[in-house]
């Protein structure tokens, strides 16, 4: 299970990893969510970029897996890259994430689970407010439903 640590530039003790989210809406503007198997935490779909794609077809890959749908990337919504946490995985590996998060749209697919997901669905904001999200995808998405055109770097 993964935990996070914070500190004052506490990303220098942890490997840099580029990584993918994403904010799919349903047509009454509910934000999806899955819930991890590895902690039982709720969060956007996403994950690490892998060695020879682009940040938009991880992205897809990413939603596709966990969620069974197929999507097109709208918009960059912002870049998450603060030094000041880091991921710490059970197995001792340090991570900071540099994240892009994008808003994107189903084109196809079948929303579904995986072996990264016990649960998916489509919630509110008051209902998010009240479910154990982890915390950066928290702040991800209020960026998300909040950001002009301009993309927010944090």
């Amino acid at each position: 299970m993964a935990k996070f640590e914070y500190g004052e530039y506490i990303g220098k003790t942890a490997k840099l990893i580029p990584s993918v989210t994403a904010l799919i809406r349903d047509s009454e503007g509910r934000v999806l969510l899955t819930r991890r198997t590895d902690n039982g935490r709720w969060c956007l779909p996403g994950g690490a970029m892998d060695a020879g794609e682009s940040a938009e077809e991880a992205c897809r890959r990413e939603v596709m897996e966990e969620t069974g749908l197929d999507v097109c990337v709208r918009r960059l919504v912002g870049v998450y890259s603060t030094p000041h946490r880091v991921t710490v995985y059970a197995d001792g590996n340090r991570v900071q994430y540099v994240s892009l998060m994008f808003e994107v749209e189903p084109v196809g697919g079948t929303l579904g689970l995986s072996d990264e997901t016990t649960e998916a669905g489509y919630f509110s904001l008051d209902e998010i407010r009240g479910m154990d999200v982890i915390d950066p995808h928290l702040e991800r998405i209020a960026d998300t439903l909040a950001a002009g055109l301009r993309a927010i770097i944090k």
